[in-house]
């Protein structure tokens, strides 16, 4: 089965493992943005073939498409194509039109998980695509429920989008301890962490407060780049945490493993606004899978990522927050059940090669007659 898999997710160099595994189960060719707005494009293959195309309006979710895409398909003729964007996206109707017009079949992926009215055009977009696609995946079970009552009725899968290299992200003392060299801290300090974009819905600011009833963690370790990184650092010296809260800025997604090492937890405060709630939380799966016990609010699909593998708190709540985490920085015992636990979670459901498996089973319900005869 011959897969032209576009996704503009795969700038991130990390991500691109994923086509390794699915590789393995399919003859697979990549489409990724030359460039992605203001953001560098990590360097770094996968081992497949990987088409650095040309967008227009990139950086734009949702708005970027690619002018040279029907030469594409005309030149690999792919048996399917997977479209990795959602389905009112402009870049998803530009390849649903392109391969109606050449029958080829092809899929969508969807993260949204809040049911709501979408403005002109796209609840018309969405509508014409979910007509003449032939199947989609859904991140999270809540994704594939505002999908349905959207009123998509072709083949649905429930399969996350990216997983993680459990032998990339892997307890790792020698690691562990170069990383406290780097941040100045001795083995024995408890060591909180962040990871994600620094915007209000991450809950950072309420990080910070919950810090402030912590005396016993001696660093909030802060990776991540984003609009808000003035305004939380203010806050941070405001109450006199300045010493306490590094900001190691934007980390290239194939060192997060060594950054992770540093952790002895790690922290997602997400909040649900009104047009967005925590589709999945991927810092959540990487720090499981190196042995790092997870702390998060119940927001979103939280709660369906980490299961009974960590501890939540409801969104917003410094004080619950803080009372999660003061017996992890007691307890080390209390630290290494959660994480290998957290572990184990993560080998069952979220590796490369359990969701490649997952989605090229989908590929094949989608194409049940054997391709190439």
């Amino acid at each position: 089965m011959r897969v032209l898999y576009v996704s503009k997710a795969l700038v991130v160099a990390a991500y691109r493992e994923k086509l390794r595994a699915l590789a393995r189960e399919v003859d697979i060719t990549a489409v990724v943005p030359r460039r992605w707005g203001t953001e560098p494009v990590e360097e770094g293959d996968a081992g497949v073939a990987i088409l650095r195309c040309d967008a227009w309006l990139h950086g734009r979710n949702h708005l970027h498409v690619y002018p040279g895409i029907a030469g594409v398909l005309d030149c690999l003729r792919p048996d399917l194509v997977h479209i990795d964007e959602e389905p009112y996206s402009a870049v998803t109707l530009q390849l649903a039109r392109a391969c109606r017009r050449r029958g080829i079949p092809c899929l969508f992926f969807a993260w949204q998980n809040l049911a709501r009215r979408l403005p002109p055009p796209f609840g018309a977009l969405r509508a014409w695509v979910f007509e003449n696609v032939t199947g989609g995946i859904a991140g999270t079970p809540r994704a594939a429920e505002v999908l349905r009552r959207a009123g998509f009725a072709r083949p649905l899968a429930v399969i996350p989008q990216l997983g993680v290299d459990p032998v990339r992200f892997a307890p790792d003392a020698a690691a562990r301890a170069a990383a406290r060299r780097r941040l100045g801290v001795p083995d024995d300090a408890f060591v909180l962490g962040f990871g994600g974009r620094l915007v209000p819905e991450k809950g950072v600011d309420v990080l910070i407060d919950a810090l402030a009833r912590l005396p016993a963690v001696r660093l909030l370790l802060v990776l991540g780049a984003g609009p808000e990184r003035p305004r939380l650092e203010a806050r941070a010296r405001a109450a006199g945490l300045a010493e306490r809260v590094h900001f190691a800025g934007r980390i290239d997604s194939r060192r997060m493993p060594d950054w992770l090492a540093a952790l002895d937890a790690l922290a997602l405060p997400s909040r649900t606004t009104r047009r967005w709630s925590e589709q999945f939380g991927r810092i959540l799966v990487e720090a499981m899978a190196c042995g790092v016990p997870v702390v998060a609010s119940d927001a979103g699909e939280i709660r369906h990522v980490v299961g009974d593998a960590g501890v939540l708190v409801p969104e917003g709540d410094a004080a619950a927050l803080a009372a999660a985490v003061a017996p992890l920085a007691a307890d080390p015992g209390r630290r290494e059940a959660f994480g290998r636990r957290g572990r184990e979670r993560v080998l069952q459901r979220f590796t490369h090669e359990r969701i490649a498996a997952d989605t090229a089973a989908f590929y094949r319900a989608l194409l049940p007659v054997e391709v190439g005869r």
